[in-house]
């Protein structure tokens, strides 16, 4: 990961001009002489990781131990230093650790010249890299390199003795900062205001956002933005910016942002003055809001900014939050505050996307609030979906679907699962007869809201991804923080609502006998036979005796029916595909680091030698007692695998466990991975309940170590496979929804776990459903089925009582031939 300093400072007051000295002194309690730029950022050390977004942060400490200068050449240096915070105003709550700094050539040079033990600095235009020698030095997990014409070093100085004499601490930084001060050229912009702009001349301007597009395809080769500007001279001035690059656009994100433009033209549009950006133009963008912080947008590397632009952006926030320019109700609103049938601005994270046809992308996005109205629930099938295909029932509620369309599909295409947006111009739209993709499968929601993104840059609709550091951003994180934890394939109760919806779909008119059943029920023989519409009126508990016919059931793809199941947590969580396993696997693969072998097993690793794939290190461990029992082939842990290899070496062993190195031990994979192969099958662990450990099997009076021993060996609670239906019953008198699960394997008379490996086993059961549900044919050629159910109550997602019903005691037979 690397951190852009952006800027070197100049010897002006507050000066960010580029220049390419890396070593800079600052003189404490003066506003003269460098200073550190104002758009850059600190970040607390306890954050840093290789994933951290880091452009424009800086991280401040002090010196706590400095190394020798090391010359491997001539002007080739390296240094090595350990700061660590003195506050922890960033992040009390974490372990302030020190962390490594490593520095190189004439950086390196000027540390050493310049710094001493106890310092206080600030490092910027840094990369990050994993710590080799954490386990030994117990400091910070990363380390912090400074290298290369971007990098850069801020020493603090105390204020010089009033007689002059500078203290000997100092006398060593003093040539350095004489230098710093001697070569930097101080920029010199002048801006005009809007209302004294005249055609033809090429000027720098400052103004309020008062209306803004997002960039779009220009019939050229570039993008355009639209916006109006406008400033002390109560002059709205419009101006198109043509960019080939999104990222040189303004980072515009609302009404009342202040934008600074250098080297735009002035020219008559339409009997008005307009502004069109010209050869060499640059554009920085400040939030409106007063009190916020005056951090720049932009992309440009270089750029000026001094006490003189900071002063101006502020002159600006109190001017346009003086006058009647901006709305006094912000677009931007909370899902929470939605309203059907009204637009408006939305700030959210991205979780899933998936395209639903040619003209139509479906985003899911949420914001950590509930809308108060009924959702539009969208069926896409997960082979087509990027991320998660489902989240806990309980976030499930929470999350908005927005349909984006024509010209915008293009950005939404590019967008990354858990950026942070804004939508524009949003439109909440109750019904789904507009919607694309919607099979005539899917009830009619008339009340349900649907968000839709149409073509167009009216009213600045559009996207834009927010960085990670803005306040918006860091409000929604805070709100969303306070979620509980939602991993994707962490299990999800049972009772939660959202299992249980119902299909509100008319029953038909059945006036037919029952003349023959397809199922035979359990419970007493005299039990009496119910109507659904009976049923419905009975209390909760017993068993009761219904005669019905089978008119839908899902999920269709019948592999979506096995899930897996925790007799622990009584939870339940969808199988991992084989794409999700394979990542894990692959991971696991590129961060090999060799490893010491535990003292009760054997450690072999050998070199892959696949032709077009780059070598991989292959690590077996084998548990030492069961070699001298001659039993290799029933616990085997392999580390450096793919899934597929895997799968081909399962065939031929009894029990495989995958493995991975993590700070030289071995380790278990993720949970969301098997965590053991047993020829064709998988099993799989619960996150939410396993202590795993890595320690020696035994197999002493045991005969065959099946996956329950495993299990147990390694600290894993065993999930279990299942089957869960959804069937819709239909009688005479009413419909009814019912679940099949608990004794979904007695019914088929099929395992879930054969289901799960067996393709004849998911071949069974797919015939059964065609049989009592034949697909295309009327309800007329369904059979009658003869069951048990049983009535449960739980609550709805608003805390509501809901009854709810479960096929129970019922099995399948043979239709009798008559």
């Amino acid at each position: 990961m690397s951190c852009s300093c952006g800027v070197q400072t100049d010897g002006a007051a507050g000066g960010g001009h580029l220049d390419v000295m890396p070593f800079h002194v600052l003189l404490e309690g003066t506003g003269t002489g460098p200073q550190i730029p104002g758009h850059l950022t600190r970040i607390s050390i306890s954050l840093i990781t290789t994933s951290t977004e880091l452009t424009n942060k800086v991280v401040k400490g002090k010196v706590v131990q400095k190394g020798p200068l090391v010359s491997f050449a001539p002007d080739n240096f390296i240094l090595k230093a350990v700061i660590q915070e003195e506050d922890s105003v960033l992040n009390a709550s974490s372990q302030n650790l020190p962390i490594n700094v490593v520095l190189f050539g004439e950086l390196a040079k000027n540390f050493s010249q310049g710094v001493n033990q106890e310092d206080l600095v600030v490092a910027a235009g840094f990369t990050v890299s994993k710590s080799p020698t954490v386990r030994k030095d117990n400091l910070h997990p990363f380390n912090l390199l400074l290298s290369g014409g971007g990098a850069c070093i801020y020493v603090f100085r105390p204020q010089p003795p009033p007689d002059g004499k500078p203290s000997l601490a100092n006398k060593r930084s003093s040539t350095l900062s004489t230098e710093v001060c001697r070569k930097t050229k101080i920029p010199k912009y002048t801006y005009v205001r809007l209302g004294d702009l005249s055609a033809g001349s090429v000027v720098n301007v400052y103004g309020v956002v008062v209306f803004f597009k997002q960039p779009f395809k220009s019939r050229g080769t570039d993008s355009c933005s639209i916006l109006k500007i406008t400033d002390q001279s109560n002059q709205n001035i419009t101006c198109s910016i043509f960019c080939e690059k999104l990222e040189d656009h303004p980072k515009i994100f609302q009404i009342g942002d202040i934008v600074r433009m250098h080297r735009v033209k002035a020219q008559f549009f339409k009997d008005s003055i307009s502004l069109v950006n010209t050869s060499g133009f640059s554009v920085v963008t400040f939030d409106g809001t007063v009190g916020r912080a005056v951090e720049p947008r932009t992309s440009s590397r270089s750029f000026h900014f001094n006490q003189e632009d900071r002063r101006t952006v502020e002159e600006l926030r109190s001017w346009a939050s003086s006058q009647a320019l901006l709305p006094t109700v912000s677009a931007a609103i909370r899902l929470s505050a939605v309203q059907p049938k009204s637009y408006f601005d939305l700030t959210c994270q991205l979780l899933a996307k998936a395209p639903i046809d040619s003209t139509c992308i479906l985003l899911r996005v949420w914001d950590g609030t509930r809308c108060p109205h009924a959702l539009l629930k969208v069926i896409v099938e997960p082979n087509v979906t990027e991320g998660p295909s489902s989240f806990s029932m309980e976030k499930e509620n929470m999350i908005a679907n927005v349909f984006v369309y024509d010209n915008h599909l293009d950005c939404a295409s590019k967008l990354k699962l858990g950026s942070f947006l804004r939508i524009y111009n949003l439109r909440a739209n109750p019904g789904h007869s507009t919607v694309p993709g919607l099979t005539s499968s899917q009830s009619v929601e008339v009340d349900h809201l649907a968000f839709h993104l149409h073509g167009g840059t009216s009213y600045g609709r559009g996207i834009r991804v927010l960085p990670e550091d803005s306040l918006d951003v860091q409000e929604l994180k805070r709100v969303l923080e306070a979620f509980p934890h939602d991993d994707m394939n962490e299990p999800f109760d049972l009772n939660d609502s959202a299992l249980l919806e119902v299909w509100s779909t008319p029953p038909e008119s059945l006036d037919g006998e029952a003349v023959k059943s397809s199922t035979e029920r359990g419970g007493t023989p005299d039990m009496p036979l119910k109507t659904l519409s009976e049923l419905k009126q009975c209390e909760l508990g017993g068993v009761h005796y219904v005669r019905a016919q089978l008119r839908s059931y899902e999920p269709r793809r019948l592999h979506q029916a096995l899930k897996l199941y925790c007799s622990k947590c009584t939870s339940m969580q969808e199988i991992p595909d084989d794409e999700l396993v394979a990542g894990i696997f692959s991971e696991a693969s590129s961060d090999y680091e060799p490893c010491n072998a535990p003292p009760w097993a054997l450690l072999s690793a050998f070199l892959t030698d696949a032709p077009g794939s780059p070598d991989r290190v292959l690590t077996l461990l084998q548990p030492k007692q069961l070699m001298s029992e001659v039993k290799t082939k029933e616990f085997i842990f392999l580390m450096g695998t793919t899934l597929q290899e895997m799968c081909r070496l399962a065939a031929s062993s009894q029990n495989i466990i995958p493995v991975r190195s993590s700070g030289r031990q071995i380790t278990l994979l993720d949970l969301s991975a098997p965590f053991l192969f047993r020829g064709r099958k998988r099993h799989y662990g619960c996150k939410r309940c396993s202590e795993t450990v890595l320690r020696e099997p035994s197999a002493e009076g045991v005969e065959v170590i099946d996956e329950k021993i495993v299990a147990g060996v390694l600290g894993v609670q065993l999930l279990k496979f299942v089957l869960l239906m959804k069937l819709e019953l239909q009688d005479a008198t009413d419909t009814l929804e019912v679940f099949l699960w608990r004794d979904a394997e007695s019914f088929f008379g099929v395992s879930a776990e054969d289901a799960a490996a067996n393709q004849e086993a998911q071949n069974s059961i797919r015939q059964t459903m065609e049989s009592l549900c034949p697909p295309g044919g009327s309800l007329d050629q369904h059979p009658w089925l003869d069951m048990c159910l049983t009535a449960y109550q739980t609550k709805d997602d608003v805390g509501q009582n809901q009854t709810c019903y479960h096929i129970c005691q019922t099995n399948l037979i043979k239709p009798r031939s008559t």
